[in-house]
């Protein structure tokens, strides 16, 4: 994580301040549990309050941690500096630090979730309008990074309007995933601390109970919340470079916007990179990279160690983090893209009507020709395209086997654009559900 593909909002929700604020919640809402059950003075529930409005110092925290060697110990001391030192001896009854530290990184994977969810609309906004923009502008498709047939902007546009959607679907799920809380003591037993402990906490924090934890709350869940992270990367990636392809000089049918004063080479004035994309294209690179690490988090040994604690310090802000900005960028980069309609024709027509070869196979087809047979009538006109570049529908019209098969008003009839764009308005239907 560095501030470069850093924002504000997602950083907040992994800063030192953000994580003791989540301690001291968790430990005061224990406490309150604990008296109401009687297991402490309600006085000592109560002083803990003292310190709701307190700034808690980071420094003084390091500077404790550096002597205890231990983080939650650190800050159950300096939480002592502000209650007092006999009003917090009740503070963490029953409690074993992971019960602390794996609820509060529950909190900020919940509260990362909703910034992504929100992240994920600005996305699918922008490729709705701009799939409704540009819905019936023709373009070639491509398999293999060859023509294929027609299809349109718009569809292209929808498809990966679609494939954000899931995403949108998978996140939701992985929030709810995540969303588990334990307050359940040493080696997850309650031994020594009420259920109705955990109970309250988990209500206070927006959580649900774990249903089984040991000394921590299973990872398989972690691994799931960031498996999808990954996912939702490859997505990005997938219309990153589809935007990529789309602005090589060569095909030109799209691009990123080129602000006023911006520069694509410091050697020549004449680029205009997709850097942008480029950019997402690396990003979401490293959000992948915290997917394997979270699967190998979910062994551990017997009722717990920390082999996953130092890796969760770690990917837990950086894939966030990266995420968002991504997220974000890619917004951007879709709302304000260049799209070149006399491009895409021109682009289709290189190889004039050759798009049309299946329609024309399969009308010999229906004419009583042989597969076999119509295949090679159709391929050898749709070769001389490919070498001479000559037109594939007056090529029809001069081989004498497909005018006796199909006429020459039959050949006419299959180089209309509009039979490959009768069913976008379906296809629209069920992408947008409009």
């Amino acid at each position: 994580m560095i501030p470069r593909y850093a924002r504000p909002e997602m950083v907040a929700v992994w800063s030192p301040e953000t994580k003791f604020r989540i301690w001291y919640e968790i430990e005061a809402h224990a406490c309150d549990a604990q008296a109401n059950l009687g297991v402490i003075p309600q006085e000592n529930a109560d002083a803990v309050w003292k310190a709701k409005d307190v700034e808690f110092d980071v420094a003084r925290i390091d500077e404790i941690e550096a002597v205890t060697k231990h983080d939650v110990i650190a800050f159950l001391t300096h939480l002592a500096e502000h209650v007092g030192s006999e009003e917090a001896r009740f503070v963490h009854q029953g409690m074993t630090s992971s019960d602390v530290l794996d609820t509060c990184l529950n909190v900020q994977l919940v509260r990362a979730a909703d910034i992504l969810l929100a992240d994920l609309d600005k996305v699918l906004a922008a490729l709705k309008k701009r799939a409704y923009e540009h819905k019936d502008t023709l373009r070639v498709g491509r398999s293999h990074g060859i023509h294929a047939e027609p299809t349109t902007m718009g569809l292209t546009f929808a498809r990966f309007y679609a494939e954000m959607d899931r995403n949108k679907a998978r996140l939701q799920q992985a929030r709810e995933e995540i969303a588990t809380g334990a307050i359940s003591g040493a080696v997850g037993t309650f031994a020594n601390i009420d259920p109705a402990v955990e109970e309250h906490v988990c209500a206070k924090l927006g959580l649900s109970p774990e249903p089984i934890s040991t000394q921590v709350i299973p990872r398989d869940r972690h691994a799931m919340f960031f498996a999808t992270l990954g996912v939702i990367a490859s997505s990005i990636e997938n219309i990153a470079v589809e935007i990529r392809h789309m602005q090589r000089t060569e095909v030109l049918e799209g691009a990123e916007f080129f602000s006023m004063g911006q520069k694509g080479s410091s050697a020549m004035p004449h680029k205009k990179n997709p850097v942008l994309t480029e950019n997402l294209t690396g990003l979401a690179r490293l959000v992948r990279m915290t997917v394997i690490p979270a699967m190998e988090n979910v062994a551990l040994w017997h009722e717990r160690d920390i082999s996953h604690s130092s890796v969760e310090r770690g990917i837990g802000p950086d894939a966030t983090v990266t995420l968002d900005f991504a997220l974000n960028r890619l917004a951007g980069v879709i709302d304000k893209m260049l799209i070149f309609p006399e491009n895409m024709l021109d682009n289709m027509n290189k190889f004039p009507g050759l798009v049309m070869s299946q329609r024309v196979l399969l009308a010999l087809t229906q004419a009583g020709v042989s597969r076999e047979d119509a295949y090679a009538m159709v391929q050898r006109n749709a070769l001389k395209v490919w070498e001479e570049r000559v037109d594939f529908q007056e090529q029809l019209l001069a081989d004498a086997e497909v005018v006796a098969a199909l006429g020459e008003d039959g050949i006419n009839e299959k180089f209309d654009m509009g039979y490959h764009t009768k069913h976008v308005d379906t296809i629209f239907a069920r992408v947008f559900k409009d």
